[in-house]
């Protein structure tokens, strides 16, 4: 039997008793947006860590929709939380470092007001009665939460996946002053339509079940059990993805359920429904979903922009490859607002096989748990260095700079450096672990983006306090509007690229000025190696690389490079061309021959 078979994120949950779980009353009554009112909100959380004196770290958890306030167990005698293997001593969010403080949100079941509670008018449960509620009625509660009961005028940071993202975004949106950060996994800024169909029906058959009673079930002998159980497995369809789902029936283990169990995948869904009635409310799932499925935070594009140059925080925006409840084009659709919108981004689509729940899952945690640990960590010496930062990509110069694998190999970074004045704005494509960002940085840049295809890397710059784009620049750089960098650099990558007659298009439209460096394949040591023993020659070096495996996919000489130029008539501003194992520049009319690298600066 697959030892996953039942993993998932609500393996370890039940319906005991919160422990540790605290409660706050709000002062008076809640105005809602969409016109309702009730009389009376009490917010049930739970916090994790201390709070210091200055009230600088207190970090918030956004749940998601079937989540609640007992994101991590408190101690051993606690039960595992939803988030067990991201919050705790000494994980991603760490608590020994910061406050952490997590709500059930309005309308939840495990102890906020919600539809179970006595509707004050009427004497019994709200049920159906309980009003329409809003992401922005739930992110009011939680602020009130946070500035009224704690005292907190601004957050450490703010984090939210899937339902809990919406919660993060316009929370940055309405509150813009309330956070320094803000940290969204796994979400966008509005369902697609294919999942509000999967909650529509999930809605049909609570509401169809003959003990919803219109709602009012909660003194009755049995609830909607039947159609609650069937909702969730509708919704543990969406949150796996095709290879998750093939896992769930590698076994042949059996189930009680008045579900079909013929198949393993029926008797996972099964378990998984019948397990879920047992802690949530059929009333609460409805209301919840409703709010889900209702949120648009804007109609274009160019709204949504508008929108989040109001926020005031730095974002790191993490999704999942095979996710399609929130599919990856959802997050960027996100990230890209916000760097129309100017503000600090990094950004990582994660390899996954797990689907929309591997944001909840130990494989994709120990990765994007690095990400989201080292953003927080980068945000901590920001505070505490006092230095102010501005701008797309401002970086904080790392510690010790990344190693460079031998003396002479990146010794063009210093001369694309001197090419580029000072207090200019910088794209660097391609940007590896960021040791040209790094230098940049150092030297008191602090405009700077990286964009970065390999994962490994996108993790290395954002450890190194850079604000860096996950995307292939093969297929364009929609993400920039034109003219947005005063320099975008390719620097030893134009000889991976693909579609360079596009790449080279897009530097020139994304930026007033291009910098390209590459390998010059004409160097005389390459054609005597072709010539003398009849091999390739490759500027890939690392281990193992060898024809048929390496990054190199162009074979161009400079003269090739001077070709293209003058066919798509660009202005070739200068180019140095550079013996780099003699560490020497080499004349202009023999560089086909004696360079080994070429750095160009073009414009149009």
């Amino acid at each position: 039997m697959s030892e996953d078979f039942f993993e998932s994120s609500d393996s370890d949950r039940s319906n005991r008793p919160l422990l540790h779980a605290e409660s706050w009353t709000l002062p008076g009554p809640l105005s809602l947006v969409g016109g309702g009112r009730l009389e009376k909100v009490t917010v049930v959380y739970e916090t994790y860590g201390t709070l210091n004196a200055e009230k600088s770290n207190a970090l918030f958890i956004c749940h998601a929709l079937s989540g609640d306030s007992h994101v991590a167990s408190h101690d051993e005698n606690d039960d595992p939380g939803w988030w067990e293997m991201m919050v705790g001593k000494g994980k991603p969010i760490d608590t020994t470092r910061y406050f952490v403080i997590c709500a059930n949100i309005l309308g939840g079941c495990r102890g906020t007001t919600g539809p179970e509670d006595v509707n004050p008018e009427t004497g019994v449960s709200y049920g159906q009665d309980f009003p329409s509620i809003s992401i922005a009625d739930i992110v009011n509660v939680n602020h009130k939460l946070v500035c009224e009961h704690f005292g907190i005028p601004r957050l450490f940071a703010l984090v939210g996946g899937s339902l809990g993202g919406f919660m993060a975004l316009d929370w940055a949106i309405r509150y813009p002053d309330s956070m320094r950060a803000n940290i969204m996994i796994a979400t966008g800024a509005r369902l697609s339509q294919q999942s509000r169909a999967f909650d529509v029906i999930a809605r049909n058959a609570i509401t169809s079940d003959p003990n919803f009673c219109g709602g009012q079930y909660y003194d009755k002998p049995v609830g909607p059990k039947k159609g609650l159980a069937i909702a969730r497995q509708l919704g543990h369809i969406t949150y796996l993805s095709r290879e998750a789902m093939n896992r769930k029936s590698e076994s042949d283990r059996k189930v009680e359920s008045p579900f079909e169990t013929i198949y393993p995948v029926g008797s996972y869904l099964a378990h998984q429904g019948d397990k879920f009635v047992e802690r949530f409310d059929a009333n609460s799932y409805c209301t919840l979903s409703k709010a889900l499925d209702d949120y648009n935070q804007s109609q274009t594009f160019e709204m949504l922009t508008d929108e989040i140059r109001q926020s005031k925080c730095r974002w790191l925006c993490v999704s999942f490859s095979s996710d399609w409840l929130f599919i990856p084009s959802q997050t960027k659709e996100i990230v890209d607002a916000l760097l129309a919108a100017d503000k600090e981004v990094s950004y990582c689509n994660v390899a996954s096989q797990a689907g929309h729940d591997g944001f909840l899952l130990k494989p994709e945690i120990d990765f994007y748990g690095q990400l989201v640990s080292a953003f927080l960590l980068n945000m901590e010496s920001d505070s505490r260095s006092g230095a102010p930062r501005s701008g797309r990509g401002s970086a904080r110069p790392a510690e010790k700079p990344p190693a460079v694998r031998g003396k002479n190999d990146r010794i063009d970074l210093d001369r694309i450096i001197e090419l580029i004045p000072a207090d200019k704005s910088i794209l660097d494509l391609g940007c590896g672990k960021g040791e040209l960002l790094l230098r940049l940085a150092q030297r008191g840049e602090k405009t700077l983006v990286g964009v970065e295809l390999e994962q490994r890397y996108i993790l290395q710059c954002v450890q190194h306090d850079l604000n860096v784009i996950h995307t292939d620049m093969d297929q364009g750089l929609q993400s920039f509007r034109d003219g947005q960098f005063d320099y975008v650099v390719l620097s030893k990558t134009l000889q991976t690229v693909r579609n360079v007659e596009l790449v080279l298009e897009e530097m020139l439209r994304v930026g007033k000025t291009a910098l390209v460096s590459f390998p010059n394949f004409g160097y005389h040591r390459f054609r005597t190696q072709l010539e003398m023993f009849g091999t390739a020659p490759q500027t890939d070096t690392r281990p193992g690389r060898k024809w048929f495996n390496t990054s190199d996919v162009r074979f161009l000489t400079i003269a090739d490079f001077r070709a293209l130029c003058n066919e798509k008539r660009y202005r070739i501003q200068k180019m140095i061309a550079l013996d780099t194992a003699h560490q020497i520049e080499i004349p202009e009319e023999e560089a086909n021959v004696r360079a080994d690298i070429a750095i160009v600066t073009l414009t149009k």
